[in-house]
């Protein structure tokens, strides 16, 4: 019997729309001989719904998300829209949107492929090997404090976290743990601040319930060196709102383009699956978007909001096999390219392996 899936799929700004068609055409591919449909419902989001509506996130965006059982997302944002008010920037549409569908764990793994180890930065015996999933709460902390105020001489906003907020992170990173190499590093700044102390207590507490998983801790300062001073020592990390959004970006040039690496925000109701990218919009239209990382944040939709997990392995398969035979796009040809593809093309060769 045909399993049938609902995809709200939000394309957004710049590259967005590019990027987004390739990770579609993948999934037509892939669900054709896989045993199951997905039923597409386009909606707007960020510059492109504020040109259109007048806000960054229409009601009917929020309603037919509401209504889906995933949300493939592009990016959003551009310079087109940089003097508009705050609560009109595109970003601002993200962040409502999470709040509304009860998003609250950012899952951003950080994988160096064995083809393009040398694309890192950083020496190929420290990257070579590296599978990092950094597990960061994104619906408090800093970001969503109150209060929170700009002053003609001074500004400020408040760090806060429940109980609850940090409980069901840290389940979350836990429960990832178990089914990896059941190591977590919680990261915080405990020495410092006492919602970190908190954090760090909390945590400890959770942590009883999974007696497999071993726990450790470190402040972010030192995180951030150790990524990358030694990064295969890190199997889960888990972080607060701002922390995350840090280390995560650190911790993706690991790999050593931010075209390859996907994310899941995932909670209470339907996941959100993005590249960590931004929408480029020097390139935008230009055919030449690296689409990786949407595919491969296509795969993480189908793992964990559709329990599609043979047909997540056929992507992630794929995207190796392309990449071992020297598919490349623009923005990694200087590292062993046998043939530099466009954004369109190298779709092709994902949506090909994953229909054998």
């Amino acid at each position: 019997m045909t399993r049938n899936y609902k995809i709200a799929v939000i394309k957004g700004d710049g590259i967005g729309p590019e990027i987004i068609d390739e990770a579609v055409k993948v999934l037509d591919a892939l669900s054709a001989n896989m045993g199951f449909n997905l039923e597409y419902e386009e909606l707007l989001m960020g510059g492109s719904a504020l040109d259109v509506t007048g806000v960054p996130l229409p009601d009917e965006t929020i309603q037919g998300v509401k209504k889906a059982d995933a949300v493939l997302f592009g990016a959003i944002g551009g310079p087109k829209w940089d003097n508009v008010e705050r609560h009109l920037r595109p970003e601002s549409g993200l962040l409502a949107i999470r709040k509304e569908m009860g998003t609250f764990a950012n899952l951003r793994p950080a994988i160096v492929y064995d083809e393009l180890v040398n694309a890192s930065t950083l020496k190929a015996d420290v990257v070579k090997g590296v599978d990092i999933m950094v597990v960061r709460e994104l619906t408090g902390g800093i970001y969503f404090g109150q209060p929170r105020e700009l002053l003609e001489d001074s500004a400020y906003n408040t760090m806060v976290y429940t109980r609850e907020e940090v409980e069901r992170i840290a389940h979350v990173a836990f429960e990832i743990a178990m089914k990896r190499d059941k190591r977590i590093c919680s990261v915080d700044k405990a020495n410092v601040l006492e919602v970190s102390q908190f954090w760090r207590e909390t945590v400890i507490e959770v942590a009883k319930e999974y007696p497999e998983v071993e726990l450790t801790h470190m402040y972010v300062d030192n995180a951030a060196m150790q990524l990358i001073r030694e990064p295969k020592q890190f199997d889960v990390i888990l972080t607060g709102n701002i922390f995350g959004d840090i280390l995560s970006d650190a911790a993706s040039m690991l790999s050593g383009s931010i075209g390859l690496l996907p994310s899941a925000s995932t909670g209470k109701g339907v996941g959100l699956y993005e590249p960590i990218h931004g929408s480029a919009p020097d390139i935008a239209g230009q055919g030449i978007a690296n689409p990786l990382a949407t595919i491969s944040s296509a795969s993480m939709m189908l793992r964990y909001a559709l329990g599609e997990s043979d047909a997540a392995d056929k992507i992630d398969d794929a995207i190796k096999k392309a990449l071992a035979k020297g598919y490349r796009t623009g923005d990694l040809a200087a590292y062993d390219a046998e043939e530099v593809l466009s954004c369109s093309q190298m779709g092709d060769i994902i949506a090909k392996f994953v229909s054998k």
